[in-house]
């Protein structure tokens, strides 16, 4: 049985505010969250890339709690919460 990938204690911690993880991640943090057709129209990468920064960057190399909720009106939103973004701080 495959065991669930765990966030790594040695993580990066900083992500360039001006790279493209960057931008995921200060799209993330807006209150109204983000949907892959934001994420996609700022980065300019393929709707596969995006959902792999999201779960394998940011998700399991960075431990950021990303959380995905359906929304009636825009589909799939994608939201950083708080906490996670302080860097895990409570």
């Amino acid at each position: 049985m495959a065991s669930r990938a765990k966030p790594n204690s040695n993580a990066q911690t900083t992500i360039p505010s001006n790279s493209k993880l960057g931008q995921i991640i200060r799209l993330l943090q807006r209150t109204k969250g983000a949907t892959l057709d934001d994420l996609i129209k700022a980065t300019g990468w393929q709707p596969h890339s995006v959902r792999g920064a999201i779960s394998g960057s940011l998700r399991k190399r960075h431990g950021l709690a990303i959380t995905a909720a359906t929304d009636e009106n825009r589909g799939r939103v994608y939201r950083l919460s708080k906490v996670a973004a302080e860097g895990g701080r409570q």
